[in-house]
């Protein structure tokens, strides 16, 4: 995301499938957008791809900083980066997604990444583990 940098601890202890199942996808290079169903949040859409699980350690209304990865159903698969006050949404109504990590650094960033994705548009987008 440009100069703007992130870190996150992964909820192995209370997300241990959806944890196993992101290590798989990374590192994952992407497009992360402003979401203007959820409120103040970023997400990454990710289609019809369908990851194999089920709800686990999840919400509706996380907390900015905390990331979640809604496996599909009847929306598609995405993950949601809030920024600020968010209600996890889409066209058919309230969601629920795994809360898989929380960022420990970069909390500082997070307006300044929803104000460039909500005024500028899509940005480049990178997860891995280090």
């Amino acid at each position: 995301m440009g100069n703007l940098a992130f870190e996150a601890r992964l909820e192995d202890k209370d997300a241990p499938k959806t944890v196993a199942v992101v290590r798989t996808m990374l590192p994952l290079r992407t497009k992360v957008i402003h979401c203007r169903w959820s409120g103040e949040s970023t997400w990454i859409p990710m289609g019809d791809l369908r990851l194999g699980l089920d709800f686990e350690n999840h919400t509706s209304h996380p907390a900015p900083g905390m990331l979640l990865l809604y496996p599909g159903g009847i929306s598609e698969t995405e993950m949601l980066l809030p920024y600020g006050s968010t209600m996890f949404s889409s066209k058919v109504g309230q969601l629920a997604g795994n809360h898989f990590a929380t960022l420990t650094k970069g909390h500082e960033h997070l307006k300044e990444l929803g104000r460039r994705t909500l005024w500028e548009g899509a940005q480049d987008f990178v997860m891995e583990e280090t």
